[in-house]
């Protein structure tokens, strides 16, 4: 099913999206990672999108949505989750499912905790954490900031898409025509003519400026959803130490979190091969279909 491209001003910047599906379906928000794009998602949401309505934002400072011109204070999970409750206000979306890679997944986390923003706990149904947990992996991180604050320049899109081939092998499989469309959905020239990955530098400041911004072990034991977290089996970012501590805390200790690990992986699965994307879809298909179920009746205490 083909997408639309939207944008709008929320907490004060343009932020771009895609939509997918019907506008009167239940929705899903699918939310990309940290030097990402939400086109990343075009696999998940065209797979979802003759049920739900998809909406996969561009992070400020990410893609097609604007820069940020307080990056201290805007590249930071706070800021991004007051986008995410201002954009859900924007389009009239009452409740809906979250799917996260990575950055995506810090970000439903601090919504569904509603600590941040507590307008949005009640509103998201259930989160799908791909390759994101409280606590990350301090050596991933910095060769993540070490990355990603000094984007590479090349003469040709060719070059750039052997460079993103390297860098996200962890992804796992994608076809060409994939691995093409990362390339030239995540890419802008340069007034030298070169081409770069297509995102603010700056963004990395959130590392610096707010080196506990990723520590959300008290946003995740706000959570009372169901929550999925896909772990990415050779993942440097989540290890399993921190996904065993998910299932002990937070909806992990009332039996609403489950861990799945993802053969042939790091970080982070890209969420576009069958058994993913049906990995996902059931898990959002049964809990929008208990969120729809009538409630069951109480036996009256009392005697005619």
């Amino acid at each position: 099913m083909p997408y639309e491209s939207r944008y709008a001003t929320c907490a004060g910047r343009e932020i771009h999206f895609t939509e997918w599906g019907a506008r009167n379906g239940p929705t899903v928000i699918a939310w990309h990672g940290l030097a990402r794009t939400g086109r990343d998602m075009d696999e998940l949401a065209a797979h979802l999108s003759s049920r739900y309505r998809v909406i996969c934002p561009d992070t400020i400072g990410r893609g097609l949505s604007q820069w940020s011109a307080d990056p201290h204070n805007e590249y930071r999970l706070s800021f991004y989750t007051r986008i995410a409750a201002e954009l859900l206000d924007r389009l009239g979306i009452g409740e809906a499912h979250w799917v996260g890679t990575s950055m995506g997944g810090a970000i439903g986390t601090v919504a569904a905790g509603g600590l941040a923003e507590p307008g949005l706990k009640t509103r998201i149904k259930s989160l799908v954490l791909n390759d994101n947990a409280p606590r990350l992996a301090d050596a991933a991180v910095a060769r993540i900031r070490a990355y990603a604050g000094n984007p590479p320049a090349f003469d040709t899109v060719l070059e750039l898409e052997a460079f993103y081939r390297q860098v996200y092998k962890p992804f796992g499989w994608l076809s060409d025509s994939q691995w093409r469309r990362l390339a030239e959905t995540s890419t802008r020239r340069l007034p030298d003519g070169r081409v770069t990955p297509h995102y603010d530098p700056q963004m990395v400041r959130q590392f610096t400026d707010h080196p506990n911004d990723y520590d959300l072990w008290t946003h995740y034991d706000a959570i009372d959803i169901p929550v999925l977290c896909l772990r990415g089996e050779d993942s440097d970012l989540v290890l399993r130490d921190a996904t065993e501590e998910m299932m002990r805390r937070g909806p992990g200790s009332k039996g609403l979190a489950r861990v799945v690990e993802i053969a042939g992986c790091g970080h982070a699965p890209a969420l576009n091969v069958p058994e993913q994307l049906d990995l996902v879809t059931a898990f959002i298909d049964g809990h929008e279909a208990a969120a729809r179920a009538p409630a069951p009746k109480v036996a009256s205490a009392m005697r005619p």
